[in-house]
């Protein structure tokens, strides 16, 4: 049986909405993407599964069964999202008691190597002689 193309479009806008939300710097868009992303990852898995009759052998005259593991992966996957999303809102909570805004702000030492790169970065480009300088002396 193939899925249904309306909620294969909610699965594209519930990931697109997620990844842009995650993209943000400030942490209560990040815990909305995280939210998103862990329902369009369920409602993925949900459109993976197999359909067929209840998982129970002898109710019915035909073998074929639905696949009890989609609905196991979907129990775990919100559990996991839910985990995730106290955590976070935990660390939301705590940046705005210490600071007073929950953006993510850009870490002392990530500029400082930052900057290191760009200054090493300058002196290999300094080092290397330069094409004009190097074509002088030779006859044309």
């Amino acid at each position: 049986m193939s899925p249904n193309l309306l909620l294969v479009i909610i699965v594209g806008v519930l990931f697109a909405a997620g990844v842009t939300l995650l993209l943000e710097r400030n942490l209560t868009r990040v815990i909305l993407g995280i939210t998103l992303m862990g329902n369009g990852v369920n409602l993925l898995i949900l459109l993976g599964g197999t359909y067929g009759g209840p998982p129970i052998v002898g109710l019915t005259a035909e073998p074929a069964m639905s696949d009890p593991l989609t609905q196991a992966m979907i129990l775990t996957a919100i559990v996991i999202t839910l985990g995730m999303t106290a955590f976070l809102l935990a660390m939301a909570y705590r940046s705005w008691l210490l600071t007073g805004h929950d953006d993510v702000q850009d870490d002392v030492e990530d500029r400082r190597i930052m900057r290191r790169a760009e200054r090493d970065q300058g002196l290999e480009d300094e080092d290397a002689p330069e094409p004009e300088a190097a074509t002088q002396g030779e006859p044309r």
